[in-house]
């Protein structure tokens, strides 16, 4: 297993992280608490020491699990998660919130949730334009103080974000979305996190399982899987009229170099993200333990100039089609929340049922 800083910081993790998402039980379908255990047990045997969650993965629950599994082992391992969205129970649903009680209430939960009195690295899952950052980064300084986190990062931040929540507090990480299929963050963010000493944190490394080589043009989804709505984060990759069906004809393809190079589909997926020096750990969401034996092989695979070319031309020609139709959701639209700010940080009074979630 390799293992890499997080930009200019001294956190050194593991290139393959754990993702706790799939875990939590409310947004991949079913999911069986004891074999999720075992797979974060599994993971740690293998040299993975890189476990992300957020208070949110099932309200809770994935970080009950991950924690319990981890408790043996806990000085040994970095262990992520992050706060910065809160369920409302008012409206039934999770809302951006940014404040300082709501991080520091986040930071409590997830402590005792997590079995743990520090967290390694405490993230801000998503920005919230209704709150200064400069509260927001202050409260997790608070944290930091107080011995309950030992670093800080964010989520989903674009490079004006990023700037703004330097000015107040040294951030180590930023964790995005980046796979063969999601490249939004070539644009700026993988340019200015480089520049400036920022690991990234790849989440979605298999285009959250278009690249787990499982899936037929025909695949439906279980229940409540957040898959079902034909999009990942502004991407439309899992539109069945569409793109859906072509993305599973680009997973094929890859899956013919895989197997030509002795490897899975999963394995060349995650060595592509790895090849990339800024990644300081692509995250997967395991379920089994075999899927963390796959991770593992990835890590120790170093794509040739040659293989990642060809790979990269086969991304590239996907991911324009699915980004030629891509839904402008902030923050990973085209945007910019500074012109908007001020003026809506003067209602910040409102209680969080009355924002939006944009």
């Amino acid at each position: 297993m390799e293992y890499r800083t997080f930009g200019d910081s001294e956190l050194e993790v593991s290139v393959i992280g754990f993702g706790g998402w799939p875990m939590g039980g409310s947004n991949y379908g079913l999911v069986d608490d004891g074999e999720s255990k075992a797979a974060v047990r599994h993971a740690f045997d293998l040299g993975i020491t890189c476990f992300d969650n957020a208070a949110v993965y099932g309200v809770g629950h994935s970080e009950r699990v991950m924690g319990a599994a981890l408790k043996p082992i806990r000085d040994q391992i970095v262990l992520v998660t992050k706060c910065g969205l809160a369920w409302n129970d008012e409206v039934k649903r999770v809302e951006r919130n940014g404040t300082r009680e709501s991080v520091l209430a986040s930071c409590e939960r997830s402590l005792k949730d997590l079995g743990t009195d520090y967290i390694d690295l405490l993230l801000v899952h998503w920005p919230d334009v209704y709150t200064p950052f400069e509260e927001t980064m202050r409260a997790l300084e608070e944290l930091r103080q107080a011995g309950k986190i030992r670093y800080a990062g964010v989520s989903n931040f674009m490079p004006e974000m990023l700037e703004e929540c330097r000015r107040h507090l040294g951030i180590v990480a930023n964790q995005m979305g980046y796979s063969l299929l999601e490249r939004r963050i070539e644009r700026d963010v993988m340019p200015w996190c480089e520049e400036n000493g920022i690991g990234i944190m790849g989440y979605g490394s298999l285009a959250h399982g278009l690249l787990s080589g499982a899936m037929g043009a025909g695949h439906q989804f279980e229940t409540g899987d957040w898959r079902a709505t034909g999009h990942a984060f502004g991407l439309p990759i899992f539109d069945r009229e569409k793109h859906f069906p072509a993305n599973v004809e680009v997973q094929n393809r890859l899956r013919a170099i895989a197997e030509r190079e002795g490897h899975t589909l999963p394995e060349l997926a995650t060595a592509w993200v790895l090849a990339h020096e800024v990644v300081t750990t692509a995250l997967v969401g395991f379920r089994t333990q075999a899927e963390v034996d796959e991770a593992a092989r990835a890590a120790d695979w170093k794509l040739t100039a040659e293989l990642y070319a060809e790979v990269a031309a086969i991304s590239d020609e996907a991911y324009q089609r699915n980004v030629a139709e891509e839904l402008l959701t902030p923050p990973i639209g085209n945007w910019n929340p500074w012109n908007r700010q001020p003026q809506r940080f003067g209602t910040a009074g409102l209680s969080p049922s009355d924002r939006t979630n944009d």
